[in-house]
């Protein structure tokens, strides 16, 4: 029996993560990690201590910004970084799994933060609508690694 490759489980991991989100609209989760080893995690959702948005609003969600985006919202991958820069965790040089590839604004943050390789099992330009995946293109642009997790 061969046992799963760390990509595989901390992949799994970010898709178990994903379902605890409470956002009505999009289930997203996050894994942070450093050699073989987890840094932090994190799913999409309003902020800690504000509202949960499916037991709020349950049918609509939270209230919409001027994109049309969730107003609430922090994205998984913000979360997992927002995390581990509070208690201190050296992320320079991590590897970030997502279930959904990172949206521009994310790919900035993470650009900034010295993340070094990103893997996303599905392309958030296909679930907006978007012409592509600028989030990806920027941080190929600039160095990251990116690659689609199968």
């Amino acid at each position: 029996m061969s046992k799963p490759s760390f990509n595989h489980i901390f992949m799994n991991l970010a898709t178990d993560l994903a379902s605890r989100s409470h956002c009505v609209r999009a289930h997203v989760g996050a894994v942070l990690a450093k050699d073989t080893r987890i840094i932090s995690i994190g799913y999409n959702g309003p902020p800690a201590a504000t509202h949960n948005c499916d037991e709020e609003w349950p049918d609509t969600g939270c209230a919409r910004d001027s994109k049309g985006s969730c107003s609430l919202a922090l994205h998984a991958e913000e979360n997992a970084i927002l995390y581990a820069v509070k208690n201190g965790s050296k992320i320079a040089g991590s590897t970030l799994y997502t279930t959904l590839s990172p949206c521009i604004a994310c790919a900035r943050l993470i650009l900034s933060s010295g993340i070094k390789v990103v893997y996303f099992k599905d392309s958030y330009a296909a679930y907006k609508g978007l012409p592509s995946d600028e989030g990806v293109d920027f941080l190929r642009r600039f160095g990251v690694e990116v690659i689609k997790f199968s």
